[in-house]
């Protein structure tokens, strides 16, 4: 993480905890840049799409209460929603229901506009595919669960998981974000335009609910992380429903075929362990928490400046399991003989490397490869992804090591490219 700091200039806070032994729980960068505020374990930020997972959890409180099932259709709670019909609240926890991904900026560019307009906009949005019958991530889902817990519980969204779910996890750093509240020791946004910083722009926190919205600490997600392996919350049976994989029967070849209600469960990128997972980002923020509960270790990483959150969680949770992870440093390019490029092309099961014009890619020409030795190159983008070509003795490449936060993933060559 100091190197995390020093390299990549992460801002933010980490807790790693393994059976109630505190692994690592620090702060690192700025709260705020403009009077050189440092971060500290209580700042509190804002959890982008963590905050999924706290909708779920009142879902499912609501079921519990008989207020609510899962089978309810979406027109029971907006009679004037197109198909609403064939909507469920399962599709809507699931991202199967077919509503798209997002409001197309509305939360950014207008300061005065309702839910209920809001709604009124999404209703004349198409869905992208009939209902429950393709899976595709969507804002909007959660965005009308949060107004279906409203309207089932007759409580504001903040109202009820304050009360059901942050009292009862003692939550005392962790709310819901909107216009005109002073939350102390919350952080500032930043995002990086042109290789300089820049505040994030103004959100209309009211219509952030349900998908977003929620500011936590990463001790108060731990407390959460506690209380999820008891029955305050919610009880074995709802919980267990909330960890069932719906989506294996979309695959999508990522990882929400894994998604179960506002939670991803034994994900591909698990090293093997069983896994509870979700993250957010959005324009600064960047956040992710993994529970791991079989070997009862549960890491959180929060950043206010867009660093990759979900990347150091990934390497740090492999060096509690003994897998080696690479220091991050700083890339430097050098140059390399056009000729030698073409010998690394080709197909390594999931990944694909094409030369062109003198160059490497991954997957499509949009991305490129930087070299930084004759085997090695790092993305241009992005230099925490590494591609290492390893030979064997007569030189042929054989496969490649991709680095992603540190952690080298083999992957033997399948097929040779043509240039």
């Amino acid at each position: 993480m100091d190197k995390q700091f020093e390299i990549n200039d992460f801002s933010g806070t980490v807790i790693v905890m393994k059976k109630d032994s505190v692994l690592l729980r620090k702060a690192y960068g700025l709260a705020n840049r403009e009077f050189e505020v440092k971060n500290s374990v209580e700042t509190k930020f804002v959890l982008a799409s963590v905050t999924k997972y706290f909708t779920a959890i009142a879902i499912m409180q609501l079921v519990e209460q008989q207020k609510l099932s899962v089978d309810d259709k979406l027109s029971k709670y907006f009679p004037a929603y197109p198909n609403g019909e064939k909507v469920t609240i399962h599709m809507l926890l699931t991202h199967t229901a077919g509503l798209p991904l997002d409001f197309d900026d509305l939360y950014m560019n207008s300061t005065t506009i309702s839910k209920d307009s809001a709604n009124v906009i999404l209703m004349r949005k198409p869905y992208l595919f009939e209902p429950g019958t393709a899976c595709k991530y969507s804002n909007v889902g959660y965005f009308l669960l949060g107004q279906i817990i409203e309207k089932a519980s007759g409580k504001s969204y903040a109202d009820f998981l304050k009360q059901h779910i942050f009292d009862k996890a003692r939550m005392t750093g962790s709310g819901i974000c909107n216009n005109d509240s002073i939350v102390r020791m919350k952080a500032d946004i930043y995002y990086k335009e042109n290789g300089k910083y820049a505040k994030n722009p103004y959100l209309n926190w009211n219509l952030n609910v349900g998908h977003d919205g929620a500011y936590s600490t990463v001790d108060d997600l731990y407390k959460l992380d506690r209380a999820m392996y008891g029955n305050s919350i919610l009880s074995s049976e709802s919980r267990a429903k909330m960890e069932t994989k719906y989506n294996s029967r979309f695959p999508d070849g990522g990882f929400f075929d894994s998604y179960g209600y506002g939670i991803i469960i034994d994900p591909y990128y698990n090293h093997g362990h069983s896994l509870r997972t979700h993250s957010g980002g959005f324009i600064g923020v960047m956040t992710t928490f993994d529970r791991y509960p079989d070997d009862d270790l549960f890491i959180a990483v929060l950043s206010n400046n867009g660093s990759e959150s979900h990347m150091v969680s990934y390497a740090l949770s492999a060096i509690v399991f003994g897998i080696p992870v690479e220091m991050p440093y700083i890339h430097k390019a050098i140059e390399i003989a056009p000729t030698k490029l073409t010998a690394f092309a080709g197909e390594y099961q999931n990944v694909k490397i094409i030369a062109s014009d003198d160059k490497l890619f991954l997957n499509t020409l949009d991305d490129e490869f930087v070299p930084e030795s004759q085997t090695k190159f790092f993305r241009k983008g992005n230099p925490d992804r590494t591609f290492e070509f390893l030979m064997d003795r007569k030189g042929k490449v054989t496969s490649v090591l991709v680095g992603k936060g540190g952690v080298k993933e083999k992957k033997s060559r399948l097929t040779k490219l043509k240039r």
